[in-house]
């Protein structure tokens, strides 16, 4: 049975995408794309249906990463398919919160950065719509870092499943 992980930002032009790309490929750099399927979205619908932000799409080109992505609004109803909703901020996390339809569904939800050991008690990956590229590259570096301690959480998920 797929595992389903879904990565949800603001918009689902900046850092969800960033997240989706990322982690798609640490799932096939393990050997786990037949087992995990992964995607995002946005808490709000204001880019629903375009690209990427370009810069987004420029730190993910540069560092290797796939691009393509259209954008779209989380649906409450999605919790029903999903085993994990991975919120990129504490705002996210309220709001997936909220659409929950049950205790535990609201379970299922956890910020990114709390895979990541380091990170201390800054679990938020910070928004860098409104800055410069250099936003972009410390949004990629929290996400790939986080990427690897959820791999770890999502491969011991699937082989647990498997058994």
């Amino acid at each position: 049975m797929t595992y389903r992980v879904c990565f949800v930002c603001t918009g689902n032009i900046c850092r969800s995408p960033m997240a989706e790309h990322v982690f798609r490929t640490r799932v096939e750099e393990a050997g786990l794309s037949g087992a995990v399927e992964i995607d995002s979205a946005g808490t709000d619908g204001w880019h629903v249906g375009e690209g990427a932000d370009p810069r987004t799409i420029h730190v993910l080109d540069e560092h290797g990463y796939a691009t393509a992505h259209t954008a779209r609004q989380f649906d409450a109803d999605w919790f029903a398919r999903l085993d994990l909703v991975i919120a990129l901020d504490a705002s996210h996390l309220r709001t997936l919160r909220r659409l929950a339809p049950s205790p535990q569904d609201a379970e299922k939800i956890r910020l990114l950065r709390s895979y990541d050991p380091g990170a201390g008690d800054d679990l938020d990956v910070p928004d860098p719509y409104y800055g410069g590229p250099a936003g972009f590259e410390e949004c990629l570096r929290m996400v790939e870092t986080a990427s690897d301690g959820l791999l770890d959480a999502v491969r011991e998920a699937v082989e647990e499943r498997a058994a």
